[in-house]
């Protein structure tokens, strides 16, 4: 059981936490000051620490390096002693074991830096074997400029060796670069360490300046993570080592590890600055869900149109030009890079209205063949009696052509010079011409099924609305049975629904895909901790909608852990929760 390590935020494999010690500290974090080793039983036998609420204990233990081979590491395996105070088991990456204590120390972790892939491997395969909110230590590794990427990964505590170590051989670190002592000019940093004549700065200074660099940096990463922009840094911070930016593109591909620990929504808006933000589990995420989970309901032609700046895009002044002409009578949907095709109807669904693009008004490669594809899947899936593409030029053309000629697609193309224009405008509005209006009704139904489906699965929108009513005004409609009994409400801040006890009853009764949490015999009021959750389905992410059940009460919430997190961890709010009713 975790008895001393708590965490409290989390930004994808990235978490604040706190090492509940007799004096606490917030992780990411140095902890070289309140660590006490054990020692090696490799030379040997060692009594077992007394230990302390104000040290965290190395446990005694043999270390393996990397390549050591697995019937060496098991015939000399230590048995962790169960101990009542903050320990530290030591395991190897290709060796790793549940040992109950409040954080692991990674005994290989020299042979795994400076390759991207084999740093990935070991923290994906230490982090999936013990419970997730236990702590990971590197222990001599880290330095200002690769901190922020094994935080990212998902390490929780480090120590100033490397840092320190680095600074006696005349080492000055920043956040981009290590420069040698004697060929600086100057000091590039305003520690208090750096505030003294650079003639008087010596090596034990440039040690102390190190340690200050690193402590800093990890504060950043902490606010980041808060803010829920770790990765909007990381894009920047990992271009300055070559093997960083391979460890980040690592971790882009190991998916399940990181799109489970990703929240489905979040305030913090994306930065799209590089083309590694295509690759980010917020981006694939939507482009997969849009492809197999959405299904259009309407009858009406397909109308293809160029993203906006302004969020939602139906606020945009140019969107709004395209509404006035299509009047109902095509179904919109827009083309953006990096998010891909987005229907009207999740507009608003988390990451649709919360990223922001450089424009240049040219596209990469990587971005016409990322969107291309995901228009692909989504035409494959999605039939329409007619496709229109009111798109310039510059991009967006090219990519319905590429399309259009692969899946053998009739496409009309109405914009003359620019969207707006008035020919363009006009060309729109002939092309619809003939087209029925569908009904605010029809929008209004097709847009709370469209979300359910994005949310729950496909299929979720007609198992859970079918005989409803809608009320409210787009983008708060609420959801109303037959009876007039409100059902759910969406969340124009995320495009998400929000289920009161009704409606999570008739989810319950559906052929939906339910996530659902499990308790012991109590009532929650405001939140349920982790310590009471009896289990809860794999599936569930950060911010998902869920059903908690127990012997005595039935309720509907918003998860705060991913669903193995909620199972495994002994501290920490699981999810909060919105209706109770006793059972």
């Amino acid at each position: 059981m975790t008895d001393y390590f708590e965490v409290h935020e989390r930004d994808g494999a990235a978490r604040v936490g706190e090492l509940r010690l007799s004096s606490p500290r917030s992780t990411p974090a140095l902890v070289d000051d309140v660590l006490e080793d054990g020692g090696s039983l490799w030379r040997q036998s060692r009594e077992i620490p007394d230990g302390d609420e104000s040290t965290l204990t190395i446990l005694p233990h043999r270390a393996f390096p990397g390549g050591t081979a697995m019937e060496v590491q098991e015939s000399f395996a230590v048995d962790v002693p169960d101990v009542d105070y903050p320990s530290v088991a030591v395991v190897s990456s290709e060796h790793v074991d549940d040992h109950g204590t409040d954080a692991y120390a990674l005994s290989n972790v020299q042979s795994v830096m400076g390759h991207g892939a084999a740093l990935v491997e070991a923290v994906v395969d230490v982090r999936e074997a013990i419970p997730a909110d236990t702590a990971l230590l590197f222990s001599g590794v880290a330095t200002p400029r690769n901190v922020a990427l094994l935080a990212y990964a998902g390490v929780d505590l480090f120590d100033a060796t490397a840092a320190v170590v680095k600074g006696t051989e005349g080492r000055y670190l920043t956040t981009d670069e290590a420069y040698f002592l004697e060929d600086l000019d100057e000091l590039p940093c305003s520690c208090p360490t750096c505030q003294q004549p650079r003639e008087e700065f010596t090596r034990e200074d440039c040690a102390e300046h190190n340690r200050n660099a690193l402590e800093a940096e990890l504060a950043i990463v902490r606010r980041r993570i808060r803010d829920g922009r770790l990765r909007d840094y990381i894009e920047g911070q990992a271009r300055h080592d070559q093997w960083l930016t391979a460890a980040m593109r690592e971790l882009d591909s190991q998916w399940g590890y990181l799109e489970e620990r990703t929240p489905i929504l979040r305030d913090a808006q994306i930065d799209a600055a590089t083309e590694d933000t295509l690759r980010r589990v917020e981006i694939q995420r939507f482009a997969d869900r849009v492809t197999t989970r959405y299904r259009n309901r309407f009858d009406n032609p397909l109308v293809l149109v160029p993203c906006s700046a302004t969020k939602p895009y139906s606020e945009s002044q140019s969107h709004r030009q395209f509404h006035d002409v299509i009047q109902w009578r095509g179904h919109l949907v827009s083309m953006t890079s990096p998010i891909g095709v987005v229907p009207q109807e999740l507009e608003t669904t988390y990451p649709a209205q919360h990223y922001d693009t450089v424009v240049t008004g040219r596209w990469s490669e990587d971005e016409k063949q990322f969107v291309s594809e995901v228009l692909r899947r989504y035409l494959e899936r999605n039939e329409y009696p007619k496709i229109i593409a009111h798109v310039p030029d510059e991009g967006y053309r090219d990519i319905v052509e590429r399309v259009e000629k692969r899946l053998d697609l009739d496409v009309t193309y109405t914009v003359d010079e620019h969207p707006t224009d008035d020919q363009s405008l006009a060309n729109l509005s002939e092309a619809l011409s003939g087209e029925l209006k569908y009904s605010k009704r029809e929008r209004e139904h097709n847009t709370v099924r469209a979300i359910a489906d994005y949310l729950l699965g496909d299929g979720a929108g007609d198992a859970l609305f079918v005989d409803i009513q809608t009320t409210s005004r787009y983008p708060k409609i609420q959801v109303r049975d037959s009876e007039d009994t409100q059902l759910a409400t969406m969340v124009p801040q995320y495009g998400t629904l929000s289920f009161t006890l009704e409606g999570a009853k008739r989810w319950l009764a559906s052929d939906a895909p339910v996530k659902r949490v499990e308790i012991d015999g109590f009532v929650p009021h405001g939140s349920v901790l982790a310590p009471g959750v009896v289990d809860a389905d794999e599936e569930i992410r950060v911010g998902d909608e869920v059903i908690v059940e127990g012997p005595k009460a039935f309720a509907v919430g918003r998860a705060e852990m991913f669903g193995r997190e909620m199972a495994e961890s002994t501290r920490g709010i699981a999810c909060e929760i919105r209706h109770v009713e006793e059972q």
